[in-house]
């Protein structure tokens, strides 16, 4: 489907229908799977949807790895620090197309620390739901180093390796509804 059938508007993220997931290497042999439970997001679609941009936050304490043990200590300040930094922020700065596919560029803000990312997207299409609401759906994923945004403990293992690997893997599945005019 293209990005031409995405109106133009405000559109909203259903967090309801939506997930914001990331995975992470744990003792150099595994990996531990999270999600924040906790985000919002806006989407503006101008006239020419290749001009549209996101703006989106995620509550870092909402972290959920299914252990609340592991959850605690990533609030704390060894990782997340969420008493002093207590959300994520994501700005797009550009989209471009790649292939049927596309690549939004934005800054990402963890603990104080902004860095460019790339997230590759793909558009799932448009529709009306039964109620007359415009919805949209997208899918998203990128790779980023949790040391470059400040999230830098070091944890080594006696054998060699870490305990938590630096390259975060970031799935998002985003649905959007549109703002009525």
């Amino acid at each position: 489907m293209a990005a031409q059938e995405l109106k133009p508007g405000t559109w909203n993220i259903d967090a309801a229908h939506s997930i914001v997931a990331f995975s992470v290497r744990h003792m150099m042999v595994s990996k531990v799977r999270g999600r924040f439970e906790k985000f919002d997001a806006t989407l503006t679609v101008p006239e020419d949807p290749a001009h549209a941009s996101v703006d989106a936050t995620i509550d870092a304490g909402s972290i959920n790895t299914d252990n609340g043990d592991r959850d605690s200590h990533i609030r704390s300040a060894d990782f997340f620090d969420v008493d002093t930094d207590p959300q994520f922020t994501f700005r797009s700065t550009g989209v471009e197309a790649k292939g049927e596919d596309f690549v939004l560029r934005g800054d990402l803000t963890i603990k104080g620390n902004t860095r460019p990312v790339e997230l590759n997207l793909e558009f799932n299409g448009s529709t009306v739901d039964p109620w007359g609401l415009d919805r949209a759906g997208f899918a998203a994923s990128t790779q980023i180093s949790r040391k470059e945004f400040g999230v830098d403990i070091e944890m080594p293992m006696d054998g060699g390796g870490v305990v938590v690997g630096d390259r975060i893997s970031i799935e998002i599945d985003a649905e959007f509804t549109r703002q009525a005019d």
